[in-house]
């Protein structure tokens, strides 16, 4: 009898780990040539693992509380153990980002795929499932349709963003028909559409720092970038699932000063410049006075409100395809506290298919590794009840 996990991306491997590691044997199925795509694209630009921050505060940028307990067996501290363990020594940046030393995600899962064969996981790549056969998992694989019936098995086959990379979110329709209740997917840390004038061109790939975003209730800081389709980057992202239900955009440019204290400012200027003279002369780059000058025409008298609050009317976000995760995915009433589908004894489910939503800078993949160490080990004591019994 043999344990099977589904999807070879971070929780997918950890789970895996964590069945070879009570003993079991186990099958990693993989519907790509090879593992972990995702990982490895968001690792082009440095892979981001974690955070530096106290448990309590990193547990709080997730939407569910049901998520704490994973993340107190598998947090920042963990995480950093686990890249360490693998020979790959990691930094907090400025930020407190924490990453590899060597940036890149490849040389972190060269190494784990190593650990993973020693131990005995057999990796089977191109097994795309494709759903049930009875109470059999069917798959598509170089050799045909295969059917297999093992004694548990985990599901790690991601969301629903990034679809070329494997989370295409196939599995959905077979689940429901199994009586799972999933929460229909939306696109999570994405950009927002902007309907920008010809002037703006220019200004494409333009970052502008230093500001606060501002959504509703929600203030953060961060920079985000101008592009052809919109805004995007890391504060856009941040503030994504309050604009995504409904808060509206806003920017303080000068998150620093009170409006007091931009107003005294404001007066030193000589009052003949011209508005883009004055904004020029307050320290605005170039795309930050760009984007006042595209957002607030014709530009008021009084300077400092608008600068300290500038609306911003986007037009809803940027399509799933394109969004850094998703959110929605089984719900966690359809799960137990073991990450069980309770229509579907024996199997477990773990990472970006379970309905939760963070910030990107290390939150998503510590949470997807946290499900899959969680799931992991629920499946190998199902196992073992299984094989007594």
């Amino acid at each position: 009898m043999t344990a099977w996990v589904i999807g070879a991306g971070p929780a997918g491997l950890m789970a895996a780990e964590e069945l070879a590691d009570a003993g079991l044997p186990v099958v990693l199925a993989e519907a790509k040539p090879s593992p972990a795509r995702k990982l490895l694209m968001a690792g082009k630009s440095g892979l981001n693992v974690t955070r530096d921050e106290p448990l309590a505060d990193f547990a709080a940028r997730y939407d569910v509380d049901w998520l704490a307990p994973m993340l107190a067996d598998f947090g920042p501290d963990q995480v950093r153990a686990f890249c360490e363990g693998l020979g790959q020594p990691v930094f907090a940046g400025s930020s407190g980002r924490v990453f590899p030393v060597a940036m890149k995600g490849s040389p972190l899962l060269r190494a784990w795929l190593a650990r993973l064969a020693e131990k005995g996981v057999a990796l089977r790549t191109r097994w795309r499932w494709t759903g049930f056969d009875g109470a059999a998992l069917t798959f598509d694989t170089p050799e045909g349709r295969q059917a297999v019936s093992p004694a548990v098995t985990v599901l790690a086959l991601g969301g629903a963003s990034w679809p070329r990379l494997g989370s295409d979110a196939a599995w959905l329709p077979w689940l429901r028909e199994k009586g799972v209740t999933i929460t229909d997917f939306a696109p999570a840390n994405m950009g927002f559409q902007m309907n920008w004038s010809p002037h703006m061109a220019r200004h494409f790939g333009q970052p502008v720092k230093g500001a606060a975003l501002i959504a509703g209730p929600r203030r953060e800081r961060g920079e985000f970038v101008i592009s052809e389709r919109g805004l995007e980057g890391g504060g856009i992202y941040t503030v994504s699932r309050d604009l995504r239900l409904g808060a509206p955009l806003a920017l303080d440019l000068f998150p620093d000063l009170d409006l007091a204290a931009l107003r005294a400012r404001i007066a030193r200027l000589k009052p003949g410049d011209s508005a883009a003279n004055r904004l020029r002369k307050l320290g605005l780059g170039p795309a930050a006075l760009a984007l006042v000058q595209e957002l607030a025409r014709p530009l008021p008298a009084d300077l400092a409100p608008l600068l300290k609050h500038l609306p911003v009317p986007h037009h809803g976000p940027r399509p799933l395809e394109e969004a850094i995760s998703s959110a929605g995915g089984i719900a966690r009433a359809s799960l137990t506290a073991d990450l069980e589908l309770r229509a579907l004894p024996g199997i477990f489910a773990a990472g970006e298919m379970l309905d939760w939503e963070a910030p990107t800078g290390g939150y998503l993949l510590t949470a997807s590794w946290a499900t899959g160490l969680h799931a992991g080990r629920a499946a190998a004591r199902a196992y073992s009840a299984r094989i007594q019994n």
